[in-house]
């Protein structure tokens, strides 16, 4: 008897015909589905870029962009993030710890911050890639202070520890940052092995100066090259034609520290960092007491460190990976650095500016009419407040001669001071230079 057309006439043939039947569909099915996932996975993007380039400011030498933090509920918020490879610790203010959801503590005016579960990574977003904080049991807070650091405008940095697990490029004439996985990005210029610190992420140089050999720290993230004080008196005594100053102005101020007045500048003629000469390098004195943390940290001698204001004609790439550096020219143009109105400044807590020196120029002062503890208030009536360091000095430099109206306070009341835009540590060639070109603007 015939059940059905195709179909075997035996019940037991039967039962087995269907249930062949249905695995072939089934596994038809599953083989279309396979082949269906394995098109989409091609054509879609990846959720993880290895890499990607993001548009950078620099403020007063700071590599400063963009990052994303994380929220609670699938959603980020975008940050500044300071790009700091000069230091191994991990900070931020008190809202993004608040974002990220670490338990606060403040004793006097420090502050930190505790993980929910220490030991594990913090993730941040630079342009659509995840990248991994440093585990840490303790985070650096400011106490009430907007920023991470006098003056700025960064709420978190990007430490050493963090970027060593990367490759980063800081293309400082086009004002990129390219952060990819190790081995995702190319690299171009000369090249050169540095010395990386296996537990912080540090950079070390071997160097050459004055004909001698030193190992200098390299830190892109700061505006100001150190020498250590033995080092800094050695080269000043043996060379008293190099261009000296008294005074950190200009790229050198930061803010951040209360002898920045006294602290002691100089050009070095030439330096040979790696495969790469620099000329005419400006250099402050490295009290003993911040040399010795930067041997701490780096585990080795300072002699000094060498900072963004040297390589600002430059795209530096770091390749932790293989413990080399390189060095790729974009432009051959030097822009003067110290061309500036000569004021030291200390950004105050929330906003403002109080001038705590005025530096000599020709051995007068280069500001008349200015004293310590006054407020600059505007510059050409641009007011100041709730500017970033980097943004004043974008206002007091120029060409050498210009003039400056600089709005002051003093005592509760306001009144306005001309000041001329001086060439500090330049030599007498480099100034009658300057003259010129200022005559021809």
């Amino acid at each position: 008897m015939v059940t059905g057309e195709g179909c075997p006439c035996d019940p037991l043939q039967s039962t087995r015909y269907n249930l062949l039947m249905r695995f072939t569909a089934a596994l038809v099915v599953l083989v279309v589905l396979i082949i269906n996932t394995a098109v989409l996975s091609q054509n879609a993007p990846s959720s993880q870029p290895k890499s990607v380039t993001v548009p950078i400011t620099i403020d007063q030498g700071r590599v400063v962009i963009d990052v994303a933090i994380p929220l609670s509920d699938g959603t980020t918020e975008s940050v500044r993030g300071w790009v700091d490879n000069g230091n191994p610790d991990l900070a931020m203010n008190r809202r993004v710890a608040g974002l990220m959801r670490l338990g606060v503590n403040c004793n006097g005016q420090i502050c930190s911050g505790t993980p929910k579960s220490p030991g594990v990574s913090l993730e941040v977003g630079i342009g659509g890639m995840k990248i991994l904080l440093p585990p840490m049991k303790q985070i650096k807070i400011p106490v009430s202070a907007p920023a991470i650091a006098p003056g700025m405008s960064a709420e978190i940095n990007i430490p050493s520890t963090a970027l060593r697990n990367y490759d980063v490029l800081i293309d400082f004439p086009d004002r990129k940052f390219t952060i990819g996985q190790p081995g995702s990005l190319r690299f171009n210029g000369v090249k050169s092995k540095m010395l990386v610190n296996a537990n912080n992420g540090l950079i070390q140089m071997p160097s050459k100066i004055d004909n001698k050999n030193y190992d200098v720290g390299l830190d892109v993230g700061s505006s100001i090259s150190f020498l250590s004080q033995e080092l800094f008196e050695k080269l000043s005594n043996t060379h008293p034609n190099w261009p000296h100053m008294t005074g950190a102005v200009g790229p050198f101020n930061t803010g951040e520290f209360g002898d920045e007045p006294r602290w002691k500048l100089m050009r070095v003629d030439r330096v040979q960092f790696g495969p790469l000469f620099l000329t005419d390098v400006a250099v402050a004195d490295l009290p003993l007491d911040r040399r010795t943390l930067v041997e701490e940290r780096a585990s080795i001698p300072a002699a000094g460190v060498l900072s963004s204001e040297a390589l600002m004609n430059y795209r530096v790439g770091l390749d932790y990976t293989h413990s080399t550096v390189y060095f790729d020219i974009g432009r051959t143009t030097r822009f003067p650095d110290f061309d500036v109105v000569g004021l030291i400044l200390r950004p105050g807590l929330d906003t403002g500016f109080t001038i705590i020196a005025v530096a000599d120029f020709d051995g007068k002062t280069s500001v008349p009419g200015v004293q310590a503890s006054d407020d600059l208030v505007a510059v050409d009536d641009i007011p100041v407040p709730d500017s970033t360091l980097g943004q004043v000095w974008s206002l007091l430099e120029g060409f050498p001669g210009q003039e400056r109206k600089l709005t002051i306070e003093r005592a509760g009341k306001q009144f306005t001071v001309v000041a001329k835009v001086q060439h500090f540590l330049g030599d007498a060639s480099d100034k009658d230079e300057a003259r010129g070109k200022l005559k021809k603007n």
